[in-house]
């Protein structure tokens, strides 16, 4: 199901494969950086970039023996790279090639949910401004409130994918960190000024003061913010299953042809794909609960973060890429009922534009308490067939103040069209932070 959704790049940057890839590039950039700094020979930095390669599989089997994972890597690159292998992580400790090389990873699956998120946006944008005026009713604790629009609470959802863009790209420009500082993070083996090279060879900032991996909190932002990214495709995902109920029919989640939504029964058309990401968020929520455990590690290091991330990584950005391409696949053919709306809001009434009335009283010389008993009782003592405007200039009581033209123009939607035109036109033009560090990662 999430291949369907997911491109393969984003399962192939977390692979073992790639792994191993993104911690031979820091292997490989190390050495260059102390060869131009005379740490190493230029002819050891000369091999090591030309001779470096891998094996998955005899990786697995020098572990078997070390039982080190770091240590079967360095020992396959540096039999493969030959009698120079000997500088082959030459004063690192194994955190630095790993935090170093994890970050690199993290960096690319990052570029990847951006453009899932320009994907959404971008379908976002294709339904918003087409049904700017299409009213419908605004729902609050479930019973219907005010009037707004669909396009109207579309640009919500985008503002808050807008806001997870802005925090999402501050996260991983936190994230896009290198760390070379040795074991307990004291530069006792090796430079700051090999640090910062690398830094710049793979596009990642140094980290200010490390232990020995970069601190946890880091990582524990970036799962967050994914988090809530997934939060946000959530709560619409939310907001389009009650609308898809057969109760209200206001939208449709598009049906392909011979798809069936029931085994049992032909007729369904179930908004699955909402709640399937509604799914995928509860897992985006333990995940980030697990990224939050992973901070406060044992003095320096311990490694019971380890194996937390070498799950929650991967599965966090593959949902999170998922989640995206499908909301977005939502969205772009989702089937809008307007009909339906207008027959929705008709069930109340008019009282939908009870607030407006009372405003119009206060202005015509009640206090607000006075008004407010006023249209409440009028609102609560129509008969089956009336609607609120027809009883308000049937009551004698708000004859007194209101007359036709005083009610018209509240009835007809038009103030609502007018201000949730203008919501629409700042939704669109708002824009979202981008990241800008890690330029050659």
């Amino acid at each position: 199901m999430i291949q369907r959704y997911t491109r393969p790049e984003m399962g192939e940057n977390w692979s073992l494969h790639s792994r191993f890839q993104a911690m031979m590039e820091v292997e490989i950039a190390v050495a260059q950086a102390q060869a131009e700094l005379g740490i190493i020979p230029k002819a050891a930095a000369k091999a090591i970039a030309k001779k470096s390669k891998f094996d998955v599989d005899r990786i697995a089997e020098i572990e078997k023996e070390t039982k080190h994972d770091v240590i079967a890597f360095v020992s396959n690159v540096a039999e493969n790279v030959g009698p120079h292998g000997r500088y082959v992580h030459y004063g690192l400790t194994s955190s630095d090639v790993l935090d170093t090389a994890l970050s690199v990873m993290t960096v690319r699956a990052g570029r990847i949910v951006e453009s899932s998120l320009d994907m959404l946006e971008k379908a976002l944008l294709g339904k918003i401004e087409p049904h700017a005026d299409t009213l419908c009713a605004g729902r609050t604790h479930g019973m219907h409130a005010e009037p707004t629009s669909f396009g109207f609470k579309l640009s919500g959802f985008l503002a808050e994918l807008r806001r997870n863009r802005t925090r999402f790209a501050a996260a991983l420009d936190e994230m896009a960190i290198v760390k070379l500082s040795g074991a307990v993070g004291t530069y006792s083996t090796g430079g700051e000024l090999v640090e910062k090279r690398v830094g710049e060879l793979l596009g990642l900032k140094p980290e200010l003061v490390a232990t020995q991996v970069i601190p946890r909190d880091r990582h524990a932002e970036l799962i967050h913010c994914l988090a809530l990214i997934v939060a946000g495709l959530e709560r619409l995902s939310v907001e389009l299953r009650h609308l898809q109920r057969t109760e209200v029919g206001e939208v449709i989640e598009g049906f392909t042809k011979g798809q069936k939504g029931s085994s049992a029964m032909p007729h369904k058309k179930n908004p699955i794909s909402a709640e399937n990401i509604t799914g995928v968020a509860r897992l985006l929520r333990g995940y980030a609960s697990s990224a939050m455990e992973n901070v406060a590690l044992w003095h320096e290091r311990d490694i019971s973060h380890s194996s937390v991330e070498r799950v929650i990584f991967p599965d966090a950005f593959i949902l999170t890429d998922y989640a995206l391409a499908r909301m977005a696949g939502v969205i772009d053919r989702i089937e809008v009922n307007k009909d339906r709306m207008i027959e929705n809001m008709a069930q109340s009434r008019g009282a939908l534009f009870s607030s407006h009335v009372l405003l119009k009283l206060v202005d015509k010389g009640l206090s607000r308490e006075e008004a407010y008993k006023l249209v409440q009782r009028v609102s609560h003592s129509m008969n089956g067939s009336g609607d609120l405007q027809a009883a308000l200039l049937d009551d004698k009581e708000v004859q007194k103040y209101l007359v036709k033209k005083d009610l018209e123009p509240i009835f007809s939607g038009k103030t609502h069209k007018k201000a949730i035109g203008k919501v629409v036109k700042r939704a669109v033009k708002s824009k979202a932070g981008t990241f800008k560090t890690g330029k050659r990662a």
